[in-house]
């Protein structure tokens, strides 16, 4: 039998993210192939983009999702590549929270586009986080 989990339980899991990742919270935006887990180390990864996180980094979740608040755009990207996965990192800007897909469409993290280069804009359209085993 497969575990199922309450959505108030899978709300409170998410809501749970908001408050460990604090004020002041950066997403960061790589290229290459993302780490086995969120635990995993960076590798041969470049860091093409960070955008700084609402101050409550989201509302509260519902039926088992969480949507980000309105996310800073980078200005200024940090190098040149296609953006293959991002990371949430707590406000101290060293310890990972979660990571995820990035895309145009179907991923965690929506931009207007996956190509990035050095010193051009980058925009966040969406990040929604899904707690699974409804």
């Amino acid at each position: 039998m497969t575990i199922s989990i309450s959505t108030a339980c899978r709300n409170a899991k998410l809501d749970a993210i908001t408050t460990y990742v604090g004020t002041s919270g950066l997403l960061r935006i790589y290229d290459g192939t993302p780490p086995a887990s969120a635990n995993a180390a960076l590798s041969s990864n470049t860091l093409l983009a960070t955008l700084p996180l609402s101050s409550t980094f989201a509302a509260g979740a519902a039926a088992g999702v969480l949507t980000a608040s309105a996310i800073t755009a980078d200005s200024s990207a940090d190098a040149t590549g296609t953006a293959t996965f991002f990371r949430i990192l707590k406000s101290d800007a060293t310890t990972v929270v979660c990571q995820g897909t990035v895309g145009t469409a179907g991923a965690d993290l929506i931009l207007n586009t996956t190509s990035i280069v050095i010193t051009g804009a980058v925009t966040c359209s969406s990040l929604v986080l899904t707690e699974g085993n409804a």
